[in-house]
């Protein structure tokens, strides 16, 4: 099996596709989100694995829109804990950095490193592993990356300062994709359903009369998100995350009842459901294999 992420080897995504389908898994390095579907697609990847939401930054409402745009189906996740790690090159030392590169994001969630140590600036780089790369290929005295500790062993890199993120419990959820959906089985709480629908326009209480199916049958909501329709301005698609499978007993009436009370349904996936404790995470949903097409 191969799996395809955003980005260069090294990264988070790629990390988390080792968590999800095991460490002797292949991957495929994308540019974009929107070639991770594609090569998924296109059968060059048999799983897309994607960064869906982060504990301190919130929804990555890019691929929130791809998963709802393209016809891939969600079946497994993993909570992945996010450890930034300061890195050099190896003829250099920490002494000598006056720079250091990253993502955005990654620079935001180690502010308070950057706050106490002013003589280093923050420089936004397209990818974190992209950063710990070009330590690589121009071996800069002064400049240092910040990614991952596997980034760092991948390319051989110094390691300065471990953990320099703001905050220890830091998670990134991610969602790994597919051609082919799950066999319908009934999986009870082991398992969790994503939906996307639209509730009928100018219908008074539709949102409300939406999550009473759900209130009824005692089904959780772990999640529920709005995104502007691109297709009519101020209308707005609902991501939402329940507890349960599409086939088990409550869910499976409840997912029928929601179809006469939207204007659109989209089940994106129902798959295995990956959990969180403090300081660990486990994936889900790893083992099933992908089902050729006929």
């Amino acid at each position: 099996m191969k799996a395809a992420f955003q980005g260069v080897h090294g990264a988070y995504s790629e990390l988390a596709s080792k968590q999800l389908l095991g460490q002797s898994i292949a991957t495929l390095p994308c540019e974009s989100f929107q070639d991770v579907f594609d090569a998924v697609a296109a059968g060059k990847a048999a799983r897309g694995i994607l960064p869906i939401e982060n504990s301190l930054a919130g929804s990555i409402h890019q691929n929130y829109d791809l998963l709802l745009a393209r016809k891939l189906h969600i079946v497994g996740e993993a909570y992945l804990k996010v450890e930034h790690v300061l890195m050099c090159h190896p003829s250099t030392s920490l002494s000598a950095i006056r720079q250091v590169r990253s993502h955005p994001q990654a620079l935001a969630q180690c502010s308070h490193f950057f706050a106490k140590t002013k003589r280093i600036k923050a420089a936004p780089y397209f990818d974190t592993a992209g950063a710990a790369e070009s330590l690589v290929q121009e071996a800069p005295k002064d400049i240092g990356a910040i990614a991952s500790s596997y980034a760092a062993g991948l390319y051989g890199l110094k390691v300065l300062k471990r953990n320099l993120q703001n905050s220890a419990d830091n998670f990134t959820r991610f969602l790994a994709v597919a051609k082919l959906p799950l066999p319908k089985t009934a999986g009870g709480a082991g398992f969790k359903t994503s939906i996307a629908f639209m509730p009928k326009r100018n219908a008074v209480g539709s949102l409300h009369a939406v999550l009473g199916v759900f209130a009824e049958r005692g089904i959780d909501l772990f999640k529920i998100e709005s995104r502007p329709n691109p297709l009519s301005p101020f209308e707005y698609w609902f991501y939402a995350d329940l507890a349960g499978s599409p086939a088990d007993p409550a869910v499976a009436p409840a997912l029928k009842k929601l179809a006469g009370l939207t204007s659109d349904l989209r089940i994106l996936g129902g798959y295995p459901r990956a959990t969180r404790t403090s300081g660990t995470a486990r994936a889900a949903g790893a083992a099933v294999p992908v089902k050729p097409r006929r």
